[in-house]
C-alpha cells in the first residue's frame, strides 16, 4: 500500500494511526509481553517526543494513534534527559556514550553537534517511532524466549494519516480503543488494560491528557479549548455505546447480522454498531478526515503512487460517518 512519506510533511505537526503485526500473524504476545510493549510505547514516545493520544495492544498485533509534532531544536538539558529516558537502566558503554554526550555539549565542539544531529533526528519522526519501538521489543522478546533468533514483526507498518481534530480523529481513537471488543476479549473497553481508555479511565495522567487532547481541537499543533476530565470520558463513552452509553455491555446487534446489513446495497448501521466490526478504512484508507481535508493531499498522493490522474475523494461507507473521507476507496473487503 502506498503511503504519504514523512518528508511530504516536514514542518508540519501531523496525526497518525500506526499500526504493526506480528511475522506470521502468530499469538505471540501475552499478558507479560503486552505490559512490557505498552511501557515502550510511552517510553519511546518520550525519547521521540510524539505525543500517544491512545493505543491498544493485542495478541498479535498493536495500533498506536500519534500525533507528530514539527521538528524543532532542543535544549541540552531535554536532549540529555530523552537520552536517558531510553536507557533507563544503561549498560557501562551506554554510561560513557552519555558521559560523552554530557562532556562534549559542555565544550560544544564538533563531536557534540554530530551526536546532537544523530539524536534528533530519530525524533518527530514517525517512521523512528515505530522502527524505535519495534526493534526494541523484538530484542527483549528474543533475549526472554529462549534465545530466539530472527524477526518478530513484518517488514513494514501500515499508517492512516489522520485529520488531528473532530469527527476524524474522535472516530479513529474510538476505533483502536475498540479492538478487544471486536476480538471478542472484554464487552467494555475499559475493562482492557492494554489501550488507552482503560488507561485514562484508570487515571494515568499520560493517557488522561491523551483522552482529553481527542475531544479538544488541535489547530497548527496546538491544543485549544478545554475538555474536562469527565467530558471526555463521556463522550468517547457515548460515541463507543451510542444511545446506550450507560450501558456496560455491547449492542444486541451480533457481528453475522451486521455484516449482512452492510453487504447489502447501500447497507447502513448505527455509528456504534460499525465500530464493531473491522473496517478497513481505519487501517488502509491513507488518509482520513474531512472531504476538504483529504483533498489537500491528493496531489502528493498522486505523485507518490505514480498515478496519471489526480485520486478521488472516497464517501465512507456503512453508516453516517459525518463528512469522514478516504483516499482509498476500498471497494471490497472493507467490513469484516
Amino acid at each position: 500500500m502506498k503511503r504519504i512519506k514523512r518528508t511530504k510533511l516536514e514542518g508540519v505537526s501531523a496525526v497518525y494511526h500506526a499500526m504493526s503485526r506480528v511475522v506470521g500473524g502468530e499469538m505471540l504476545l501475552g499478558e507479560r509481553e503486552k505490559e512490557v510493549l505498552r511501557k515502550m510505547l510511552w517510553q519511546v514516545a518520550d525519547f521521540c517526543g510524539v505525543e500517544i493520544l491512545t493505543y491498544c495492544v493485542m495478541t498479535n498485533h498493536f495500533h498506536v494513534l500519534v500525533r507528530v509534532p514539527e521538528k524543532k531544536g532542543l535544549s541540552d538539558a531535554e536532549l540529555l534527559r530523552r537520552f536517558k529516558v531510553l536507557y533507563p537502566k544503561p549498560t557501562k558503554y551506554q554510561t560513557a556514550e552519555f558521559a560523552r554526550l554530557e562532556q562534549s555539549l559542555k565544550l560544544g565542539d564538533a563531536d557534540a553537534e554530530a551526536i546532537r544531529q544523530r539524536l534528533l533526528a530519530r525524533m518527530s519522526d514517525l517512521s523512528e517511532f515505530m522502527k524505535t519501538v519495534k526493534q526494541r521489543f523484538s530484542i527483549w522478546y528474543n533475549r526472554n524466549h529462549g534465545n530466539r533468533k530472527g524477526t518478530l514483526w513484518m517488514d513494514r507498518f501500515k499508517s492512516v494519516l489522520v485529520e488531528g481534530q473532530g469527527n476524524p480523529l474522535q472516530t479513529m481513537a474510538a476505533y483502536i480503543d475498540l479492538n478487544s471488543v471486536r476480538a471478542g476479549l472484554v464487552e467494555d473497553p475499559k475493562d482492557y488494560r492494554f489501550c488507552g481508555y482503560a488507561e485514562a479511565v484508570a487515571g494515568v495522567k499520560l493517557a488522561k491528557y491523551g483522552l482529553r487532547a481527542i475531544w479538544a481541537a488541535y489547530a497548527d499543533g496546538s491544543l485549544r479549548g478545554r475538555s474536562s476530565m469527565p467530558d471526555a470520558l463521556r463522550m468517547h463513552r457515548e460515541l463507543i455505546f451510542g444511545k446506550r452509553a450507560a450501558d456496560p455491555g455491547l449492542s444486541e446487534m451480533k457481528r453475522s447480522k451486521a455484516l449482512k446489513v452492510l453487504e447489502g446495497e447501500n447497507g447502513q448501521l448505527p455509528k456504534s454498531a460499525i465500530l464493531r466490526c473491522r473496517v478497513r478504512y481505519f487501517t488502509d484508507g491513507a488518509i482520513l478526515g474531512s472531504a476538504e481535508f483529504v483533498r489537500g493531499f491528493v496531489g502528493a498522493w498522486q505523485m507518490e503512487s505514480g498515478r496519471k490522474h489526480l485520486p478521488k475523494v472516497n464517501d465512507m461507507r456503512g453508516t453516517n460517518w459525518g463528512d469522514l473521507a478516504v483516499i482509498q476507496g476500498l471497494r471490497s473487503n472493507v467490513f469484516g
